[in-house]
């Protein structure tokens, strides 16, 4: 997996939307944050257009996420707002400059579909909090994003929870959004699990959604294979008026209770108010305890 060079004091900072619109003033924050990081910013065209819920059409999100891939002043590009529509120009994405000269993409929910295909084509790319509401997010959120971006070495300590599955694993780092992940599975875009430690949140779902979808992963042998499972936020989620009967943490285990793979539930990260940043296509080792789970890079 192929690593990203690490930022550089006056390096420049891309931001960008894939998906839902989002305003100059929406971003306002993570200008600042960035500046007193001191990187430079550009603002894609992206920020400010408006067709219907998108930030644009497919054509002016495509062409504006394609800019910042081929440009090689820029040296990492910040996803301003998830929602819905990365998947919409997916297919129609050049990474050829890319791969000359690879680069951060940073983002989170419906940014998962850019990690996936970037996991794919063997490159890292950062899973973290969007440029939209970082200065409400926790101290951890920003340390972790900027520590990872400029190199520096991040681990991560987790609370024992009561549903863990303890064990010791080692493998590359991979997952994201668990509807994204579910809308993927069969295209060009869907990650090989195999050997590998999964990482799931989600947002605003019904439970029963959760359960078809887990069931989904299952019989597609998504957990066959697998090193280790890590589950981040299950946030908000919704039931009907007759109950699914349980939580989503519980449908979780439920589906996967039969692995013998480690299990750590309650990691800081997702739509959370402690959404640590992650590297995704980094190999991780996660020992999970009676008394903590910790992770740690490994490259």
């Amino acid at each position: 997996m192929t690593q990203i060079p690490p930022l550089q004091k006056n390096d420049t900072v891309a931001i960008v939307s894939t998906a839902r619109k989002i305003s100059f003033d929406e971003i306002r924050p993570a200008i600042e944050l960035l500046k007193f990081w001191n990187l430079n910013v550009k603002i894609g065209k992206s920020i400010g257009l408006e067709n219907h819920q998108f930030a644009g059409t497919d054509e002016e999100r495509t062409s504006d996420l394609q800019t910042m891939l081929d440009d090689p002043e820029i040296k990492a590009i910040w996803c301003a707002r998830g929602g819905y529509g990365t998947v919409r120009i997916i297919d129609r994405l050049g990474f050829s400059n890319f791969k000359k000269k690879p680069k951060w993409i940073i983002g989170y929910s419906d940014v998962t579909v850019l990690h996936s295909q970037l996991n794919l084509l063997g490159f890292e790319s950062l899973h973290a909090q969007m440029a939209h509401q970082i200065d409400q997010k926790s101290e951890a959120t920003r340390t972790t994003l900027k520590n990872i971006l400029f190199g520096k070495p991040v681990s991560y300590e987790i609370p024992f929870s009561e549903m863990n599955k303890f064990g010791h694993v080692e493998g590359e780092f991979v997952g994201g959004n668990l509807s994204v992940l579910y809308s993927l599975l069969r295209s060009p875009s869907a990650i090989s699990t195999r050997n590998k430690v999964l990482f799931l949140e989600d947002l605003d779902e019904y439970l029963y959604h959760i359960d078809r979808m887990l069931q989904n992963l299952k019989r597609n042998g998504v957990f066959k294979n697998l090193n280790g499972l890590i589950i981040g936020g299950m946030s908000d989620m919704n039931d009907n008026q007759i109950p699914f009967g349980k939580t989503a943490e519980e449908i979780i285990w439920e589906s996967v209770k039969e692995y013998d793979f480690p299990v750590c539930f309650g990691f800081p990260a997702g739509h959370v108010y402690d959404n640590q940043a992650l590297v995704f296509g980094r190999k991780i080792s996660m020992e999970i305890t009676l008394e903590k789970t910790m992770v740690n890079y490994l490259e």
